[in-house]
C-alpha cells in the first residue's frame, strides 16, 4: 500500500498537467473507486476546467480546479498516477492523459464544488510535517489507544496520517520501542524519541522516495525488513517477525526491548 512518501511522488505525476484545460473525461463510474459518487456530475464539473493546483496528506491527494472544483483521490493499495496510459479515471487533455488505475479497487474517488476545501480534506488530521502534529498530540493519542500494541497504533491514519507498514517499522525500530508494546505503556521520553523519529522518517522519505521513488538511504532498516534473512542494520543480528495489528512486522530484539 502507498505510504506517505509514495504517495507524494504520485500526485507530482499530475504537474505535467497543471495550467491545461481538460478536454474530455473518460471514467469507469460503475467501479468501487467511485462510491458515493455521481459520475455524470463530476464529468461535467471537470470538462473544460483547468488544473490549478494539487497537495497530498498522509495517504490522500487533493486537485483543484479552476470553476470551484476540487477532486479528492485516495490510492487503496494498488492505486498510482501517470500521464499517458487509460484506466479508471482520464482527464484527456490536448498534448496528455492525466490517470488514476486502481487494479484492485481499494482506492476511492471524491468530488466536490465550492470556494472552501471540502470538508472531508479539511477535516483531516494534521499532517506529519506541520507544526500540528506536536508532541503533546502524539502522547494524547497513545494515551487514548493504550491497549493497542504501538505497532497498530501507528497504522491508525487518524493519529498518524501517511504511515504505512514499513514507516512503522522503520520508526520504531530508530526508537528502540519494541512493537508489541502497549502504546499507554510508552514513558515521556519514548513519546519524545517516537516523535522525532517520525519526523526524521517522514522528513527523509519525502526527499527521497517523494523525489524521483528512490529507495531510503542504505542503512535503513527498510533495506532489511522484506524477506526472511534480514538482519539488523546495527548489529547484524537476525530480525524477529510476527503479525501485530494483522500487519507483518519486523524488529531487533537486540535494539528494540522498551
Amino acid at each position: 500500500m502507498p505510504e506517505l512518501a509514495e504517495v507524494e511522488f504520485y500526485r507530482k505525476q499530475w504537474d505535467c498537467g497543471l495550467g491545461r484545460r481538460v478536454l474530455r473525461i473518460e471514467l469507469h463510474g460503475g467501479k468501487r473507486p467511485f462510491r458515493g459518487v455521481d459520475p455524470a456530475a463530476l464529468t461535467k464539473s471537470l470538462r473544460g476546467g483547468r488544473l490549478l493546483s494539487s497537495e497530498s496528506h498522509g495517504k490522500q491527494m487533493l486537485f483543484r480546479f479552476s470553476g470551484d472544483v476540487w477532486l479528492g483521490l485516495h490510492l487503496g493499495m494498488t492505486g498510482k498516477l501517470s500521464a499517458g496510459k487509460h484506466d479508471h479515471l482520464v482527464l484527456v487533455q490536448a498534448t496528455q492523459a492525466l490517470v488514476f488505475s486502481d487494479p484492485r479497487q481499494f482506492g476511492r474517488v471524491r468530488f466536490h464544488q465550492g470556494s472552501a476545501p471540502p470538508p472531508w480534506w479539511a477535516g483531516l488530521p494534521p499532517a506529519l510535517m506541520s507544526a500540528g502534529f506536536s508532541r503533546a498530540r502524539v502522547k494524547s493519542f497513545l494515551k487514548s489507544h493504550g491497549r493497542l500494541p504501538i505497532k497498530a497504533a501507528l497504522l491508525l491514519q487518524e493519529g498518524f496520517p501517511g504511515i504505512g507498514n514499513w514507516m512503522a517499522d522503520e520508526v520504531l525500530w530508530r526508537a528502540g520501542i519494541k512493537p508489541s508494546t502497549r502504546s499507554g505503556r510508552l514513558g515521556e521520553g519514548a513519546c519524545e524519541q517516537l516523535w522525532k523519529e517520525i519526523r526524521f522518517v517522514s522528513r527523509q522519505a519525502l526527499h527521497k522516495i517523494g523525489r524521483d521513488f528512490s529507495d531510503p538511504p542504505a542503512g535503513w532498516f527498510f533495506h532489511e525488513r522484506w524477506g526472511r534473512g534480514g538482519r539488523c542494520p546495527k548489529h547484524r543480528v537476525d530480525l524477529a517477525r510476527a503479525v501485530i495489528g494483522g500487519r507483518t512486522t519486523a524488529w531487533c530484539a537486540r535494539c528494540q526491548s522498551g
